[in-house]
């Protein structure tokens, strides 16, 4: 069966246990409406809180992630650990731009095969569109939840603390967020690809554009109408793959930065190590991929994950951890193996959150 937007990239929950229940309240936030899992089962002791930010798929809604919301903060609210004493965990989810209660035009969350000539700008302009409002939600979150916390004897509250999941589009924006936003820690990217140029250039590909030649590939369609040069400065700018590299193929493991010279690829190196340093120092990535994903299919994204990991192994300084999982005989979903791994992968980082605060507090980078 052929993958589709719309009919892929949904949870999958046969054989999980049922989810538990949790408290949901839709509050206004500057101008969005956010779906916050677990506020009312805080206990009135714990002072420190950690915020989950669920990005939804694209065609889909903030609804749509109210099962993963509740699986985190479930299994958190049910741990043992000491951790809990002091800390609560909180969901929150709000609709991608043009999706929900944000729509606009329809048929600008389709794809080429679907009828939108301008599908790249639509993919690209919603994820950093959702990038910029959830910097904006992290400034004034804790304003809304707590602003009335430690009065009339109630324990102060704080949010002190931020992780994000997102699948598919979600997987994208989350990718994104992580390269954009240093108080968010950790990123769990479900079937998201932080190449976007090479995925809608791939895209392209499978589409049979016009503006696609298998001869030339990415060199000639970048820049073209279905990929205009004011584009391709957008995608440098906040794609993770852009940033580090811009449009030049990223070099393979033998090589150090492919026709340059040695001096060039030294310098350009010395920059992709102070980009790692200053955007990244200690940030925590989960990558859930379907082996048999045609929608972002891995290979789409393989080159930067590799290069990614390898930058992340050899600047040990930089202290980012990478994860990478491939589901075998997964297609373009969220399937019961990335979930059972997602919940169990935000609990530990949930339940490390005070040792990376000081970590971050000792090297100066801390924003929160």
């Amino acid at each position: 069966m052929s993958q589709t937007a719309a009919n892929s990239g949904g949870i999958s929950s046969d054989g999980l246990p049922p989810v538990p229940p949790v408290s949901l309240k839709t509050i206004p936030m500057a101008g969005l409406l956010v779906d916050v899992y677990g506020l009312d089962e805080l206990p009135a002791s714990v002072s420190r809180i950690s915020c989950l930010w669920l990005h939804h798929q694209r065609t889909r809604n903030k609804e749509h992630m109210r099962e993963i919301a509740a699986r985190c903060v479930g299994a958190w609210n049910d741990s043992t650990g000491s951790e809990k004493k002091d800390r609560g965990l909180i969901a929150l989810a709000y609709d991608q731009r043009n999706h929900g209660t944000r729509l606009v035009h329809d048929p600008a969350n389709g794809a080429w095969r679907e009828g939108n000539k301008t599908h790249a700008q639509d993919m690209l302009g919603g994820i950093v569109g959702m990038v910029g409002d959830q910097t904006v939600l992290l400034d004034v979150v804790e304003s809304y939840l707590f602003h009335a916390s430690g009065e009339e004897g109630q324990q102060s509250k704080v949010i002190d603390h931020h992780l994000a999941l997102g699948i598919s589009l979600g997987g994208h924006s989350v990718w994104q967020l992580m390269f954009a936003d240093p108080r968010v820690r950790a990123g769990v990217a479900v079937i998201g690809c932080p190449d976007f140029m090479n995925l809608i250039t791939d895209r392209a590909r499978l589409s049979k554009l016009s503006t696609y030649s298998a001869d030339t590939g990415a060199a000639t369609f970048l820049g073209s109408k279905d990929f205009p040069p004011s584009l391709v400065t957008a995608a440098c700018k906040t794609d993770p793959k852009g940033i580090l590299f811009g449009t030049t193929p990223i070099p393979s493991s033998s090589s150090s930065s492919g026709s340059s010279s040695p001096s060039t690829a030294d310098e350009d190196e010395r920059q992709r190590r102070q980009i790692l340093l200053e955007r990244l120092q200690g940030k925590q990535f989960l990558l859930c991929n379907g082996a048999e994903d045609k929608l972002v299919p891995p290979r789409c994204g393989e080159a930067f994950t590799r290069w990614f990991k390898e930058a992340a192994d050899r600047y040990k300084e930089a202290r980012i951890l990478v994860d990478e999982r491939t589901y075998a005989g997964v297609g373009h979903t969220f399937s019961v193996g990335m979930v059972k791994d997602a919940v169990e992968w935000v609990m530990e980082v949930v339940k490390n959150a005070d040792a990376d605060i000081v970590a971050q507090a000792k090297n100066g980078k801390s924003k929160i």
